[in-house]
């Protein structure tokens, strides 16, 4: 394990509220998208319901992509503003299934705020130990979602097995046809 097992999981959740909108279209457009991925990524804590909750988080998601692309120092100054923004004050904690790890707001903070500051811990982590090369955009040239590269060769390039295979098709055809004439 790279990380603690808590980072990953932010940062995976992370990259997933970033890969909401995507080429591929936009995936959190109602309230009830936003359950399905809070609930899907295991958020706990106070929740709105409503439409203005929806605007937080999709305004937060565009905050996110930008700091996956940003340079190192950017990146520094963006996860500060984050933290800052949402007062983290970080503790152990301990619920449900999850032994103690860490939580730097409230249970009763906004959806949006919790997610912020999670994203922004876990971010924490990569800079401190220099792995920022770890935030990477998909290598597929159709797709602009972002990835966390937690395998221990640092050779994750795709988002996902979809545009592994589709790049990895388009590689073979190029080879099949350039061998062809």
């Amino acid at each position: 394990m790279l990380f603690a097992h808590d980072t990953e999981v932010s940062l995976l959740s992370a990259a997933a509220l970033v890969n909401t909108d995507s080429t591929d279209g936009d995936t959190l457009t109602t309230v009830d998208q936003l359950d399905a991925f809070v609930t899907a990524n295991e958020f706990t804590g106070s929740r709105a319901h409503d439409e203005a909750e929806l605007r937080a988080v999709r305004r937060l998601r565009g905050r996110l992509r930008g700091i996956w692309t940003a340079d190192r120092s950017a990146l520094v100054d963006e996860v500060n503003q984050l933290l800052r923004d949402g007062r983290a004050l970080p503790q152990l904690v301990r619920h449900d299934h999850w032994d103690y790890h860490l939580h730097a707001t409230a249970p009763e903070q906004p959806l949006a705020t919790r997610m912020a500051v999670e994203a922004a811990m876990a971010l924490v982590d990569v800079i401190r130990s220099d792995e920022t090369d770890r935030l990477r955009t998909c290598a597929a040239d159709d797709c602009d979602d972002v990835l966390i590269d937690l395998s221990k060769n640092r050779s994750k390039r795709f988002c996902g097995v979809t545009c592994g295979n589709r790049a990895n098709m388009a590689a073979y055809r190029a080879r099949r046809a350039a061998g062809s004439t």
